[in-house]
């Protein structure tokens, strides 16, 4: 019987290349081949969250899974469902794209406070 080993396991961190300056918080998405950009509003290729402040072509890590910290675009209340905000954020989306979905915030936040965010991938 083959054995299989997962390249990352959920929860943990992984590495790829900025192609743009990031911000510890920021929700990131791929910008190109093993690289990660501050995702944009509506932004179906998120990957995770930036681990610190990193600029062009530095290594950042980033949080793939689990519970995060992130900037919400707008105010959102606890039980809202989450879609990328502009520039790293979380706006609240009632009825989210096909694979626009961030995730379920827990807490609730005013514009430009930090939620809590269970990540849906």
């Amino acid at each position: 019987m083959a054995e299989y080993l997962p390249v990352y396991k959920p929860g943990q961190a992984l590495t790829l290349k900025a192609s743009a300056s990031v911000t510890g918080g920021q929700l990131l998405a791929v910008s190109g081949s093993g690289t990660v950009a501050p995702a944009g509003a509506g932004a179906t290729n998120w990957i995770g969250v930036a681990g610190f402040d990193g600029a062009t072509n530095d290594n950042v890590t980033v949080f793939s899974s689990g519970v995060q910290a992130l900037v919400a675009s707008g105010a959102v209340a606890a039980g809202d469902l989450l879609v990328a905000g502009a520039a790293g954020t979380v706006a609240t989306g009632a009825t989210p794209a096909a694979g626009a979905f961030v995730g379920v915030a827990l807490t609730s936040a005013a514009n430009g406070a930090k939620v809590r965010v269970r990540f849906s991938r």
